[in-house]
């Protein structure tokens, strides 16, 4: 457990270098989300290859839709997250990102009527309190920093699309590293004729670009996505749910030490009652 735990936290740490890596390449918003997954998507096909059957998913021709959902899922939320760094605090956006669990239970209550238990009404009733104080130290932060917040409400609604299309996945059989190569390849074909049509730079035009894109896909995305996908197949529930919320701690700490990114006392505090919403939310939840 020991092992699973430290993967856990170095899974989250990593994935909490993201928006870090999205304010500081030189490609735009939409063009960092595609290179994200269409530079892991060699790296993450060659480790299921080398992991030869235990990767293989023989269902995967069957169960199309799943994936096509979870990689539409996934692009939105790559997109529309990376929108929200460049116009809120990093602190904000991924706090506002993680409320996709809440919205994973929210989803399952309204599609397949299984009532949510107090705790997880009592989380989200907290976390949306949270919510307040942040969109509060927004409107004092910048004029744009409401609309980040808002894509941030946007991403976990994407993210939760994800996750659930996920678990139906791994219900089904996939195996976790075939599974994100898999998603991670139809996420890059659905990201890359939006990245054309947006108009933005999407080629690094130096070295140290296209090192800082390689870090977005190869540290943020495959290894922080594979350490947590491990660490959670050797955790139990509660473990997990707590070792999670380290995500936008990180970030935030990443943030003031690398961009000089302080947080606001109504910031600190709003962020403090949407973490622990998120933590009662996570432990009240029906979906493991």
């Amino acid at each position: 457990m020991n092992l699973a735990l430290a993967a856990l936290f170095a899974g989250a740490t990593c994935i909490a270098l993201s928006p870090i890596w999205v304010r500081v390449v030189e490609v735009g918003p939409t063009a960092s989300a595609f290179w994200r997954v269409a530079l892991a998507v060699p790296l993450l096909w060659t480790l299921a290859a080398l992991r030869g059957r235990r990767a293989r998913f023989a269902g995967a021709r069957r169960h199309w839709p799943l994936l096509l959902g979870a990689g539409f899922a996934f692009a939105g939320d790559l997109a529309f997250w990376h929108w929200s760094i460049r116009f809120t605090s990093v602190a904000n956006s991924t706090l506002f990102a993680n409320l996709a669990s809440i919205f994973v239970t929210l989803a399952v209550w309204v599609l397949w009527k299984q009532r949510p238990t107090q705790l997880f009404l009592a989380g989200l009733v907290t976390a949306l309190a949270g919510v307040a104080v942040l969109v509060r130290a927004s409107l004092e932060f910048s004029p744009t920093a409401l609309l980040g917040d808002a894509l941030g409400v946007v991403t976990a609604l994407f993210y939760a699309g994800y996750l659930l299309s996920v678990k139906g996945l791994r219900d089904r059989g996939a195996a976790t590293l075939r599974l994100m190569a898999l998603t991670t390849s139809v996420t890059a074909a659905f990201l890359f004729p939006v990245a054309l049509a947006s108009g933005e730079n999407l080629w690094s035009e130096s070295a140290a670009g296209w090192l800082k894109l390689l870090g977005l896909a190869w540290i943020s995305h495959s290894a922080g996505q594979g350490l947590i996908a491990w660490a959670l197949a050797h955790l139990p529930a509660a473990f997990s749910s707590v070792g999670l919320l380290l995500q936008p701690v990180m970030a935030a700490a990443f943030a003031w030490a690398l961009l000089g990114e302080p947080l606001a006392p109504l910031q600190l505090v709003g962020g403090l009652v949407v973490l622990a919403g998120i933590g009662l939310a996570r432990r009240g939840s029906l979906v493991p």
